[in-house]
């Protein structure tokens, strides 16, 4: 019998367990255990109701692109709970000068594929307008080195569009600054796009023209997914799946080390344990500081990954004190505007069916990669400050009729230059040491989708290796 360890309840860790227990109920000899330090399952992904109203206090849904997540839904049987965002009211603003700019029609992640929409747009000054027109006329060149996101828009299109468009979009992604993220890493497919056509703009017509002509007599998908019962709910069915003598919550792992050719786990007020493998499924930093007494230069390269913090705050309204709302999914705010807030979605138009028809959602997004400092403030100076920005912002005045706010203090992995040949090192160093993989948000994607690959993942490459070696014997 194989016995494995888990470490680390969130998302990823709860994929690998999902995929472990799989692996067992067919039969293959194994048990394992799932650690998580704090009291409950799920990470970022948790759920409340509140006077009728589903609040996220993390992930709100999933980029429905990505597979992995409605897959694993599909497995779990709650496919039929699956939900899509409202893309008929999908407008999104930019804050500029003080105002609400939407976002012009054809405008494709930044880049933007319509001439008359984006020259007629208050957004961009005329000298962008026509940096963007004169885009079309670039030619292809391959990338050196690794260039930040910032640098490569802005080569394209200008300082303007890095400001009003590629830094915030990404800062609601990541939590990051474009100044700072790795293109290759985070916008690989720009990067391939410079690589064949050079202009963004001409690239991105060519991919919309083959998206168009796939989807041709097939119904639209939305943007993003979600479900019925809020994010909690993927987190409540794969729990439901799992052992429950396998989980153990409140159980804080302070090391794991080789020995006899397999783990020895320490924890905080408890035995030491023996495993034939290990999943780490924690934060990369987490995971460098486990790891230093096994291998110094695998540690250093995971300590070596940053991460941001965030804070979100929903705040309940009655439609009457909203019914001066524009339409659409909600606003980004570049950092050029001297604000604190990073975005605020309205929740009760991007998915109708989290609050009831009387009832509208606000939420507001603060903190990221130049505002750590956000966290020191206490919640009623937070609730201060979105409250006097949504003022200044939509000129909301009325006093919420509830409010939640939820910290989530180095939840986002910030993949800087070098990234990918960072992870390259992680791997290689880890596929030299028996039984012990990873899995998170730090490698390969930070959506929730990503980090489901990321676990199912790290659980084929323990199955794989484990069915092939003796067991360990406590």
């Amino acid at each position: 019998m194989k016995r494995i360890a888990i470490i680390g309840g969130g998302i990823s860790g709860l994929s690998a367990a999902f995929n472990l227990e799989r692996a067992r109920a067919a039969g293959t000899p194994l048990e394992y255990t799932l650690f998580e330090s704090s009291g409950r399952l799920g990470g970022s992904m948790s759920s409340d109701y509140i006077e009728d109203c589903l609040v996220e206090a993390g992930p709100d849904s999933f980029l429905t692109e990505k597979p992995w997540a409605a897959a694993l839904c599909k497995e779990l049987g709650i496919a039929d709970q699956l939900i899509g965002s409202n893309d008929a009211q999908r407008k999104t603003y930019i804050v500029v000068y003080g105002k609400l700019v939407a976002m012009p029609d054809g405008l494709m992640f930044m880049v933007p594929t319509k001439i008359v929409p984006t020259a007629l747009s208050s957004m961009f000054s005329w000298g962008t307008k026509l940096r963007m027109a004169a885009e079309l006329l670039h030619p292809p060149r391959p990338m050196l080195g690794d260039e930040t996101v910032g640098e490569l828009v802005e080569r394209h299109f200008g300082a303007e569009v890095v400001d009003r468009l590629a830094d915030p979009l990404l800062s609601g992604v990541y939590g990051g600054d474009a100044n700072k993220l790795s293109a290759r890493a985070v916008l690989p497919r720009f990067v391939e796009m410079e690589e064949k056509y050079g202009s963004l703009s001409r690239a991105m017509l060519a991919a919309h023209r083959k998206m168009a002509a796939t989807a041709k007599n097939q119904p639209a998908r939305p943007l993003f997914s979600s479900l019925k019962n809020g994010m909690q709910q993927m987190v409540d069915a794969i729990s439901a799946r799992l052992n429950p003598d396998s989980i153990r919550l409140r159980t804080r792992v302070r090391g794991v080390y080789p020995q006899d050719g397999g783990w020895r786990i320490a924890i905080d007020m408890g035995n030491d344990e023996y495993y034939d493998a290990v999943i780490l499924a924690t934060p990369a930093n987490v995971a460098g500081a486990l790891l230093e007494g096994v291998d110094a230069e695998l540690a250093a390269d995971l300590l070596g990954i940053t991460y941001s913090s965030s804070v979100t705050i929903t705040l309940g309204y009655y439609m009457e004190q909203l019914r001066h709302l524009p339409p659409g999914f909600g606003f980004l705010v570049p950092r050029s505007e001297g604000t604190r807030m990073l975005a605020c979605t309205f929740v009760h138009n991007k998915f109708p069916h989290r609050a009831p028809p009387d009832k509208g959602l606000i939420r507001c997004f603060l903190g990221g990669a130049r505002d750590e400092a956000v966290l020191s403030l206490t919640d009623d100076e937070m609730l201060d400050t979105v409250r006097a920005e949504l003022k200044k912002i939509i000129k909301l005045d009325a006093r919420p009729i509830f409010s939640r706010i939820y910290r989530w203090r180095g939840a986002m992995a910030q993949y800087e230059p070098g990234h990918i040949a960072r992870v390259e090192r992680i791997e290689n160093r880890i596929a030299h040491i028996p039984g012990l993989a990873i899995s998170g948000n730090a490698y390969h994607g930070i959506g929730v989708p990503d980090c489901i690959r990321s676990g199912g993942q790290a659980a084929k490459v323990i199955l794989e290796a484990a069915v092939a070696a003796p067991a360990q014997t406590s």
